[in-house]
């Protein structure tokens, strides 16, 4: 697992305005330590000799955690936060880069993010909740519920701070959570997203609202779209807001099209309409002529750019590959030029690294994991015609394959369903890709609902969850059992979150399984929709909520089924992951064993939809592939 658990994650790769330097933040975590503790911040000089300094705001000879960086527009000075001065909670500091000392701006209690310099280079925005009991977000694990539940919020607040006089004023009211941000070009202004009520819940909601930076102000710019947005972008010229749009399943996971408004409201304008691809970045060139992004399409990332007054797309790059390392999307930073970029690059057979350059033409900066070798065999790209058109999927090959032999298959359905899988490294999260080195194929569709091939294939699955969907996917078995040496006596199915109730779904519909993992699933759509902290989630693509529509909820619940389950399921989860919470997988593994299937639950304690801790992560592997073992083994 060495290749899984010992890669050295970059979390953020910054180019200054003027293209000269380039930060990135890299966790320090790596080959030797399955610690989650810890992340640096470095900055290169490019050119001839590309002088690596860290930033820090210690003493350099102990490890902290400190991201989030951002380029003044001079490229001078980075803001970042780190916890140096206190361990465990996050301040504002800021680097002078000529001299490398950084000074502490702020002396907050609670939850900090996403720190931003005005246009003018006079004041920091940022993101905070104030006494905030954990991170931000749904992925993150729930703090328990005690005593009377109530409805008493900690709201994510717009935060100014001035570098000078390190004033701190919180500008957005209250009751408003703000999950994303701009600065207007001439510093006066600040563009974001936001709703009342729940953070995690109500992103689905959420507003595009301008805030005075003065006296904060706030109007509307546009009043719940109608579709989740997300990456408020203030055009150069002050006059317009770009953002992307579209049906999303996570706040993190961002896919859609590109839509413009007027900074003074009114109708917005699709600029990307019928696009064939899914935008998952966005960023105006700097004569506010066109909107510059990156996005996922047919399983792979695309560079392009669309222009604002025709609409025209440009392709500028496309490769099979993921361009962050993040596990949900692709994007670039680019310089004033608009041309010279830094990225985190990666695939099935490149581990992440930051590369610079022009775009397409980038040159490797960092070799962290330059020693990592793949412990899995060859992706290729599969495509298969359904009834919904032609669908894609990546099919991963045993490590030390051999044609001559028969090999058993594992589909891995990816989560969402708004999302895709592209080329990518596997890490400790990646469960299913422990497979291949054990002798197993492993297929990961982008059925309808994924991101790749617009929004009409992204909706396709509104109010028909388990419907085409799975059609999809059955059908891409039968597309790998064609293309490859696959026995399809032994062929199993797994997936996390949409993927653990794809699971789930799928033992009740067909005995084709020989095993299951099913991974944070949901078994009961009905009971789920008054469980988790994202049921406003279940809206756009249901139509209505339980309450108002509980049949579309009902025919798409793996529970009302089960009797038909003769597949072996073994079933986990953390048992405080607010979006797919536990008694969910309680209620699949209940009914199993009381119509004896067999079957096993396992709850991870203090784990919330994303595991922290890397003993979970290796427990739920060494757990999965030895139920695939026991009940489809690989050796014949």
């Amino acid at each position: 697992m060495r290749s899984m658990f010992g890669t050295r994650a970059y979390l953020q790769a910054a180019i200054s305005p003027d293209g000269k330097r380039v930060a990135w933040v890299e966790s320090l975590a790596g080959a030797d330590s399955e610690s989650t503790t810890g992340s640096a911040i470095y900055v290169a000089e490019l050119g001839a000799t590309e002088q690596v300094n860290r930033v820090t705001a210690g003493d350099g000879k102990h490890n902290y955690e400190e991201h989030d960086v951002a380029w003044s527009a001079d490229s001078r000075r980075l803001a970042f936060l780190s916890d140096a001065a206190s361990p465990g909670q996050m301040q504002v500091f800021a680097s002078d880069i000529a001299n490398g000392k950084a000074k502490q701006l702020t002396q907050l209690k609670g939850f900090l993010s996403a720190p931003a310099w005005s246009p003018d280079g006079k004041l920091i925005a940022l993101l905070f909740t104030e006494n905030a009991t954990r991170a931000a977000g749904p992925l993150v694990a729930e703090t328990p519920d005690e005593g009377v539940v109530s409805e008493d919020l900690h709201e994510q607040r717009l935060t100014i701070v001035d570098p000078v006089s390190m004033q701190v004023r919180q500008i957005s009211p209250d009751d408003l959570y703000v999950y994303e941000f701009d600065w207007a070009p001439d510093s006066k202004q600040i563009v974001t997203t936001a709703a009342h009520g729940s953070g995690d819940d109500n992103w689905y909601i959420a507003s595009v609202l301008a805030f005075d930076a003065a006296s904060g102000a706030m109007r509307t710019i546009i009043e719940r779209p109608g579709m989740q947005i997300s990456q408020p972008r203030w055009s150069p010229d002050g006059r317009s807001i770009a953002l992307v749009g579209g049906l999303m399943s996570d706040e993190a996971i961002v896919g859609g099209d590109i839509y413009s408004v007027s900074v003074n409201g009114g109708g917005m304008r699709n600029l990307t309409a019928d696009m064939k691809l899914s935008a998952s970045w966005i960023g105006w060139s700097s004569d506010s002529s066109r909107v510059n992004f990156a996005g996922i399409a047919d399983g792979g990332t695309v560079i392009a750019q669309v222009e604002w007054g025709n609409h025209k797309i440009s392709e500028i790059w496309r490769g099979e590959e993921r361009l962050s390392d993040a596990p949900y999307d692709s994007n670039i930073s680019l310089a004033l030029d608009g041309k010279t970029s830094a990225v985190v690059r990666q695939s099935f057979t490149q581990a992440p690294e930051v590369w610079v350059g022009a775009i397409g033409n980038w040159k490797q900066l960092t070799h962290r994991n330059s020693g990592l070798q793949q412990a899995w065999g060859k992706s290729v790209s599969l495509h298969w015609t359904t009834d919904i058109g032609v669908v894609q999927g990546w099919l991963t090959y045993p490590k030390d394959f051999d044609p001559a032999k028969k090999y058993p298959l594992v589909v891995r359905v990816h989560g969402g369903p708004s999302w895709a899988v592209m080329p990518y490294w596997p890490t400790r999260w990646d469960f299913s890709m422990a497979l291949p080195s054990q002798g197993y194929f492993v297929l990961q569709p982008n059925a309808r609902g994924s991101y790749g091939q617009g929004e009409k294939f992204t909706a396709a699955n509104r109010k028909d969850w388990g419907g085409g969907d799975f059609r999809d996917i059955l059908a891409g078995v039968d597309e790998a059992i064609k293309s490859a040496p696959i026995d399809p006596q032994r062929v199993g199915i797994t997936g996390w979150s949409y993927g653990g109730y794809m699971t789930m779904w799928g033992v009740t519909q067909t005995n084709r399984f020989r095993a299951a993992v099913a991974g944070a699933g949901m078994s009961n759509l009905q009971s789920y929709y008054g469980e988790n902290k994202v049921d406003q989630s279940l809206i756009p693509f249901m139509g209505a909520s339980v309450y108002d529509d509980p049949a579309v909820y009902l025919k798409s619940s793996p529970i009302n089924f089960i009797k038909n389950v003769k597949t072996p399921t073994l079933v986990a989860v953390g048992d405080s992951d607010g979006e797919c919470p536990a008694p969910q997988s309680y209620e699949f593994w209940h009914a199993l064993k009381t119509f004896g299937t067999p079957t096993q639950l396992v709850i991870y304690p203090r784990e919330g939809h994303h595991f922290s801790d890397p003993a979970h992560s290796r427990d739920l592997i060494e757990r999965a592939v030895g139920w695939f073992n026991l009940y489809m083994p690989a050796s014949n």
